[in-house]
């Protein structure tokens, strides 16, 4: 999908390039030291069904509660108020429970099983950090929800091992079943990560729905991210507008955000996702709301934009975060953005909203050391920005 509106980025890109500093400095927020932040702790929200089937054996009972702070992600100074809508989900309840408390027992067919029936799910790995190497990705099927909850109580992994993607949901893929006749703008499943890692996550050849996703595709109902981190993950490394490493997300029910709340994506050299576009988040059409998070030394790495210059396969914007589509918006609070880069423009943010309807507010965050490698908009370094009207900047640092 080529947006309408990138075929003036090349045309902007050459009266941007040279803008890279603020013409006024924003008012300045320290968030604190960018080294690996302790957990955040999480609100609980939601009812959870009270039954369960057991995977980790009949009768199972769920994994006992994790003390607070086992996994460290998030930015812990990050102040921006987390609403109802977007905190953890409750499960002290499970529909079930993947594991019979050893790391043996947790496995890729569990995780994949557990997915696929939907419900409340937990882990039950034993005490210690345990990684589960998928050797298929986890795919969610439309009918079983409309929750569709995954924790790992801070000390499970699912690691793609650079091979496939993680986790997928798609209410308009058949192959999952379709539970409605409007597929694109219906209100479940509801799915919800939480207290996870997501890592090795790899996409690359997956073209359906023209590709992205690295970790985590969604397609559809309803998405939210909670506490959770990933690391190295991957999707193709060109294409104009394919993207996101980490999460890859189009349409959501009635426009509603996204919510990514007290997660880290990269967070340290090394750790960082790399795509065409978006090395952590890419979208079309839909809304986002990232909240106390940390977003760093993550890369676009295509070249040549959208749409791709003669010669060029395309892509290579937004570092951190690509957005593109009509009407939707993007809320960033509380968060350092930083040590993201892209070959073509938007070292940490690309926002086209192709009607000039979208709006863009940085509240209380942190956007410093993204370069951009061909252009950005003048006064907003690190972010290249086409909508209703300049990016709202408030508590902010921007440099």
């Amino acid at each position: 999908m080529t947006s309408l509106a990138a075929l003036l980025v090349l045309g902007v890109a050459t009266a941007t390039l040279a803008a890279c500093a603020p013409n006024d400095p924003a008012p300045t927020f320290q968030p604190g030291s960018s080294a690996e932040p302790e957990a955040l702790s999480t609100g609980d929200q939601g009812d959870a069904p009270a039954d369960r089937d057991g995977l980790g054996g009949p009768g199972a009972s769920a994994s006992p509660k994790p003390a607070d702070k086992v996994l460290a992600a998030g930015n812990p100074n990050g102040k921006a108020t987390v609403p109802a809508e977007a905190r953890a989900v409750d499960t002290s309840k499970p529909t079930r429970t993947i594991g019979t408390g050893t790391p043996a027992s947790c496995t890729s067919a569990a995780v994949v099983k557990a997915v696929a029936a939907g419900g409340v799910i937990t882990f039950n790995c034993g005490p210690a950090p345990v990684t589960i190497k998928m050797t298929a990705t986890a795919k969610v099927r439309n009918a079983n929800g409309p929750k569709v909850v995954l924790d790992g109580g801070g000390r499970v992994t699912l690691s793609g091992q650079g091979q496939r993607r993680i986790l997928y949901m798609n209410t308009c893929d058949s192959a999952q079943g379709w539970t409605t006749s409007h597929c694109q703008n219906q209100d479940h499943p509801q799915l919800t990560v939480q207290n996870l890692t997501f890592a090795d996550g790899n996409s690359t050849g997956d073209k359906a729905e023209d590709g992205g996703g690295g970790a985590i595709f969604v397609r559809g109902g309803q998405f939210k991210v909670v506490n959770s981190r990933f690391v190295r993950n991957r999707c193709d490394r060109s294409g104009p507008d394919l993207g996101g490493a980490a999460i890859r997300v189009l349409s959501q029910y009635d426009n509603k955000p996204v919510y990514v709340v007290g997660s880290t994506f990269g967070g340290a050299a090394g750790q960082g996702g790399s795509c065409s576009n978006g090395g952590a988040l890419s979208s079309i059409g839909v809304s986002w709301v990232v909240l106390n998070s940390v977003l760093s030394h993550n890369e676009a790495i295509g070249s040549g934009a959208n749409p791709a210059k003669s010669g060029t396969p395309g892509g290579g914007s937004g570092g951190a975060i690509y957005c593109d589509g009509n009407e939707f918006t993007v809320r960033i609070a509380g968060t350092i953005i930083e040590n993201n880069k892209a070959n073509e423009g938007g070292g940490a943010v690309f926002f086209v909203s192709n009607n000039r309807t979208g709006t863009m507010k940085i509240e209380n965050s942190t956007l410093r050391r993204n370069p951009s490698g061909k252009f950005e908009t003048r006064g907003f370094p690190g972010i290249f920005f086409l909508g209703a009207r300049n990016p709202t900047v408030t508590g902010s640092k921007l440099s």
